[in-house]
């Protein structure tokens, strides 16, 4: 028997219900915001994500799906979305159609990491990018909307932690701090952290290992440490989450490792979830876009894991779906009118009513119970003598009422079951 690939995961329509209702918010929020749909092919050039994420990542590095095509083009399947927003921006030249281009998107990715809950191969995120200003209040209303998708999921054991990275020349100036201070520290740090201490240093904040951390307690802080412009950027940011009525946590640790990246970054966490805690994140990318091949131009965005956030509504059981329902299905009386049945349902679902019957020429009482497996609203007798006089009969499901009703009456069995 061939199976799925390791690290990915079919959704049967059992789990369908689940995912469109999260779809069906993420999309409600979104327009509320007044953001447009963006969608990017599956695959795009590898020097694209090389460029947009960075070499020195781990997954430029390490867990990209790359290939040559056969006119040996290096490919590589989207590992995140942001790149080929601003791939698109820049192609399309979208910043002359408005000054302030507003996009959002649903979409798979795919990394080659150790699966784990809330982690696949093939995974499934929702973002927003807005492209155009460099106004802090695009980048509370980063937080608002991603802060509205997963409250409104109902989702409540939440952190939502800001930082600022300021802009690159202050960065880069604690930087040098940062390496005098872990300069003699070297030794003492993890394999990964000696490793970013030349090429990507702000990353050593990300390590997990507790060496590392207790290292870096008493490291130079970012945030004493930036330009004017960023700290007051800061100031407005955290003045409107308070009066969005949304709580925050300031988390110096909190960074973004690549140059293009400036001002605030931030992070939706749940202790709903394990280890692998942040339902979303984003930020900042002002000089994405020209690193790009774009001209220069401000932005910010941000992205969340669709199966990490239904992980933590089921955790929480903070939904429930009900379950789908059938408007109606056929019982055949006769095995002579199968015919007849299929007419019947080809108008009612003309009329926009869902709509099943049996196809394996099963009795009345195999029907019956098929008709309740489907969570049929309503039954639909066809045949005996009631056919035979131009007549059928309607079943509710739910209080067993039955009623007769003309064959020729069409409009008033479907406004019976619409209206019920």
């Amino acid at each position: 028997m061939i199976k799925a690939i390791k690290g990915t995961k079919d959704l049967l329509p059992v789990d369908s219900p689940r995912w469109k209702h999260l779809e069906s918010i993420v999309e409600k929020v979104f327009k509320t915001f007044n953001y447009k749909e963006i969608r990017t092919p599956v695959f795009e050039e590898t020097s694209l994500f090389a460029r947009g994420i960075g070499e020195d990542t781990d997954i430029v590095g390490k867990e990209m799906y790359t290939f040559f095509d056969m006119g040996n083009t290096s490919l590589t399947l989207k590992p995140e979305m942001t790149a080929s927003v601003v791939r698109a921006y820049n192609e399309h030249s979208l910043g002359s159609l408005q000054p302030v281009t507003k996009l959002y998107y649903i979409a798979s990715m795919f990394r080659q990491e150790r699966p784990q809950a809330g982690r696949l191969r093939q995974f499934n995120q929702f973002g927003a990018e807005a492209i155009g200003s460099s106004s802090p209040l695009l980048d509370v209303e980063m937080i608002q909307m991603s802060y509205n998708i997963v409250t409104d999921l109902g989702l409540k054991d939440l952190t939502i932690k800001i930082n600022s990275l300021g802009v690159p020349k202050s960065r880069e100036n604690y930087k040098n701090l940062l390496r005098e201070y872990l300069n003699d520290k070297q030794h003492d740090l993890s394999e990964d952290s000696r490793k970013r201490f030349d090429t990507n240093i702000l990353r050593i904040f990300d390590s997990k290992s507790t060496g590392d951390q207790k290292i870096l307690k008493d490291a130079p802080k970012l945030m004493d440490h930036l330009d004017d412009e960023s700290r007051a950027d800061f100031e407005i940011v955290k003045e409107q989450l308070e009066k969005s009525h949304i709580s925050y946590e300031v988390d110096p640790a909190l960074v973004r490792g690549l140059d293009y990246y400036t001002k605030l970054t931030f992070e939706i966490i749940s202790s709903s979830v394990g280890a692998q805690n942040a339902l979303c994140g984003g930020g900042r990318y002002d000089l994405l876009i020209e690193t790009l091949g774009g001209k220069p131009t401000p932005a910010t965005g941000f992205a969340a894991g669709i199966e990490r956030i239904l992980l933590a509504c089921e955790n929480e059981k903070s939904f429930t779906v009900p379950d789908e329902s059938l408007d109606i299905y056929i019982v055949r009386l006769d095995k002579t009118l199968e015919s007849v049945v299929m007419q019947f349902a080809d108008k009612l679902r003309k009329q926009n009513l869902s709509v099943d019957f049996d196809y394996l020429q099963r009795s009345v009482k195999a029907q019956m119970r098929e008709a309740n497996k489907m969570n049929a609203k309503f039954t639909l007798f066809v045949g005996g003598d009631e056919y035979e006089q131009e007549m059928t009969r309607l079943k509710n499901m739910e209080s067993g009422k039955e009623e007769k009703i003309s064959l020729n009456e069409l409009d008033k069995l479907v406004s019976k079951i619409k209206n019920e």
